[in-house]
């Protein structure tokens, strides 16, 4: 089943609260390698315990905003409007989310098009637009990188395409439109389950450790710090 949070404002408590614990579509390489082989290694193990802390907390520990991450935020409005005015009116939603896999993958869209269209909007330092321009927009390819995000978004929605856009102020938008790539999605579909088996077991080994005799632990209780900018 589809569910679509409209209301969700991106970013804010009840977003980090809903994607609490999920695999989402920006975390699928973090599991599947651009060879669509299953990824081992530290930063699949430390998301691994990460989704893993997060179950068992429901708590989503704050993240620092560096300066390129709150310009791609100025520099997405700025994209998902050119591209209203001048493509299709854009529909914001919070998050998407789909369970019909056995597991919720999760996916926050940057704009919704009409019944059968997304949008996806990339804010890239100006060597990486000019890069894409030249290396991918006569074949109306994305960059490797953000293939998988693309195709699990799809895969969550199940709408026909996705309008992928990298923006740069001050050099030339990108529109490239993408379909759903059929085996794409099979492994992704088949990388997220065994990560979700992976999980089940760690929490299972979790819970008996907690019940065993022999090991020494002692509850504690969170203190939550605001943090203080000068």
């Amino acid at each position: 089943m589809i569910t679509y949070h409209e209301e969700i404002v991106q970013g804010s408590d009840e977003w980090l609260s809903l994607r609490c614990g999920l695999l989402t579509a920006s975390e699928m390489k973090l599991i599947l390698t651009p060879t669509l082989k299953l990824a081992s290694n530290d930063k699949e193990r430390a998301h691994t315990y990460q989704l893993l802390a997060q179950r068992l907390t429901k708590y989503v520990e704050p993240s620092y905003s560096s300066d390129d991450m709150l310009r791609g935020k100025d520099e997405e409005i700025e994209a998902r409007f050119l591209y209203s005015q001048t493509y299709a009116p854009v529909r914001e939603v919070g998050f998407v989310t789909n369970d019909k896999f056995g597991f919720v993958v999760g996916y926050s869209p940057d704009g919704l098009i009409g019944e059968d269209g997304q949008l996806e909007v990339k804010s890239r330092s100006q060597k990486y637009q000019f890069e894409t321009i030249i290396e991918n927009a006569e074949q109306q390819t994305i960059p490797t990188d953000f293939v998988l995000q693309v195709q699990t978004g799809l895969l969550v929605t199940e709408r026909k395409w996705c309008d992928f856009v990298s923006y740069c102020g001050g050099a030339h938008m990108l529109t490239v439109r993408v379909y759903p790539d059929l085996e794409i999605q099979e492994r992704i579909v088949s990388a997220a389950a065994a990560f979700e088996k992976r999980i089940a077991e760690k929490i299972d080994k979790y819970h008996a450790i907690v019940k065993a005799d022999n090991v020494r632990l002692l509850p504690t209780e969170r203190k939550l710090y605001q943090e203080i900018r000068l």
